[in-house]
């Protein structure tokens, strides 16, 4: 049940850190935050930030090895990594219509899949 409840949290995270890095992107070619100065664009993406924060840090406790969680640390860093490519992949390619998935960003994610095994290989 904590490796369920770790990559649940890593999921929400990701997602919010994905909005947080690259929302505001997405908003000002809307027009919705096109005037805004850039520090009040850094405070909105903070808040976020905050956001994923809240989420991150519970998830690495509770899957942590040395917390009794099913994780080592190497284990919880490339599971994290790999959600990030995918939250982010399906991020920019529905909200950024120029923005495609090309065979190299595939062959890519092949490899961090095999990451994710090599890592869990005793």
């Amino acid at each position: 049940m904590k490796g369920l409840t770790t990559i649940g949290l890593l999921i929400l995270s990701n997602i919010f850190m994905t909005f947080a890095w690259y929302g505001h992107l997405k908003l000002q070619e809307t027009k919705v935050i096109s005037n805004w100065p850039l520090y009040a664009v850094i405070f909105f993406s903070w808040g976020i930030a905050l956001a994923e924060y809240a989420c991150q840090i519970p998830a690495n406790r509770i899957g942590y090895s040395g917390n009794g969680g099913p994780f080592s640390l190497m284990q919880l860093k490339i599971i994290q990594e790999v959600i990030t490519l995918i939250i982010f992949t399906i991020f920019s390619t529905v909200l950024f219509k120029g923005e495609s998935l090309h065979w190299n960003h595939i062959a890519a994610f092949v490899c961090l899949v095999m990451a994710v095994y090599f890592v869990f290989m005793k």
